[in-house]
């Protein structure tokens, strides 16, 4: 079975987490931070739903669908014409992961996150 969880991303991602606990009632849950202090993923929890949240520019939400190989998956992509955005990186919160538009420009990204 695949998951697939929502990718969004902000500029100031402690201040949506605030946010996101106050408007809407998520938790967080893992929260990783680089060398600086600053989040650059969490995962948020709501009832049953969660998302995932990163650092980066608002607007290029997109979907996070975890895979059990990222880089077959990643191949795959990739001889089928997808546009890859982000290399195929071990990440610091412990996925090996990967980002790439549809034809439309929608962008997925696709990782080893296991919760």
């Amino acid at each position: 079975m695949r998951t697939v969880y929502p990718l969004v991303r902000y500029r100031d991602p402690a201040a949506a987490i605030e946010w996101l606990a106050k408007a809407f009632g998520f938790e967080a849950g893992e929260v990783s931070e680089n060398d600086d202090g600053v989040i650059v993923h969490a995962e948020l929890t709501v009832g049953t739903g969660m998302i995932m949240l990163g650092t980066g520019e608002p607007g290029g939400h997109g979907v996070y669908v975890a895979v059990d190989d990222p880089d077959a998956h990643h191949d795959r992509a990739v001889a089928a014409g997808a546009v890859v955005t982000m290399p195929l990186t071990d990440q610091p919160y412990g996925s090996r992961e990967y980002a790439c538009t549809d034809p439309e420009g929608g962008t997925w990204y696709f990782g080893t996150y296991r919760p």
